[in-house]
């Protein structure tokens, strides 16, 4: 990237950590994907403030021919909205490049969730693992883990960091950081409860060996556990049904509570989600109940 995409770049970053007060993840990933669009406009021999709608269009049709998901590229183009609105509004640019640039169809894109059945078979998956206390201890921490991933819809993230001090199980709840360092209660079930509070008794003092850690899952020795062990956990416990991540527990958990019957504004507490928007995919994943309502419910439904 020449200097002057790198000036461009580097100040709308710092204003995304200082005056947004976004995590370091979600600026790191606004960082890649502008970069990327950098590149592609350096080799049309423009700059960051010089680029033009065709610009932007060329840009996502290079995406999709390089089987970029619609995900993917509708991130893209959100990244370079936010960048250019910035520009505007600092007198850098003129026009917006990305106006009347529709998004890709993200409601298209189905989110994966798993069976109550298969979601039961990855926690069957933790027990029996107990050749030494510490390989039970382990299990025992794993099991924990897959039923608040699954109970409270979090992301991964907001797992490895979760607190000792965070967790309410007098009450029930727990309090995560999302993201932005938005803070929110979730509810914990009584399965996740009692996992947790089988994990604090025995596992966890196991897996500290006498040290001090302010975090609620440990790994050996007391450090923090990594995101890709919790990743390599969830495809371990997954292992004999269909490919599971630690976001498919999270659709799982927001699916089967519309199914249930949760309306979309609890699902976007639970799940922290910034915008309903975002929650309301999974009313496409629960068609079934939401034309049985409607049947059962409206006054026009059945009649001829």
């Amino acid at each position: 990237m020449n200097a002057a995409n790198q000036r461009v770049l580097r100040r709308f970053l710092d204003y995304l950590k200082v005056e947004k007060g976004l995590a370091a993840l979600t600026v790191s990933a606004y960082e890649s994907d502008l970069s990327q669009f950098a590149g592609f406009l350096e080799a049309r021999r423009r700059e960051l403030p010089e680029a033009r709608r065709d610009d932007v269009r060329a840009f996502l049709s290079r995406l999709f021919s390089d089987d970029v998901k619609d995900r993917s590229v509708a991130r893209k183009l959100s990244a370079l909205r936010h960048l250019y609105k910035f520009l505007l509004l600092d007198r850098v640019v003129k026009h917006d490049p990305t106006l009347d640039i529709d998004s890709p169809r993200q409601w298209k894109i189905l989110p994966k969730s798993l069976a109550g059945a298969e979601i039961d078979s990855m926690l069957a998956s933790t027990e029996g693992r107990g050749d030494s206390a510490l390989a039970a201890a382990i299990a025992r921490r794993d099991r924990a883990m897959l039923e608040v991933l699954y109970a409270a819809g979090l992301r991964v993230s907001e797992l490895v960091n979760m607190k000792l001090e965070d967790l309410k199980l007098d009450m029930g709840h727990v309090l995560v950081r999302g993201k932005g360092d938005k803070e929110r209660i979730v509810p914990l079930g009584r399965a996740s409860q009692e996992a947790i509070r089988g994990y604090l008794a025995e596992a966890r003092p196991a897996l500290l060996a006498g040290k001090v850690s302010p975090v609620l899952f440990v790994r050996r020795g007391g450090g923090r556990l990594s995101r890709q062990r919790v990743w390599q956990m969830v495809k371990a416990a997954s292992a004999a049904g269909r490919h599971a991540s630690p976001h498919t527990l999270r659709h799982s958990c927001a699916t089967h509570m519309v199914e249930n019957g949760a309306d979309l504004r609890t699902v976007q507490t639970i799940l922290g989600h910034a915008d309903i928007s975002t929650s309301q995919i999974y009313t496409h994943v629960a068609l079934d109940r939401l034309r049985n309502v409607y049947r059962s419910h409206h006054p026009r439904a059945k009649k001829v």
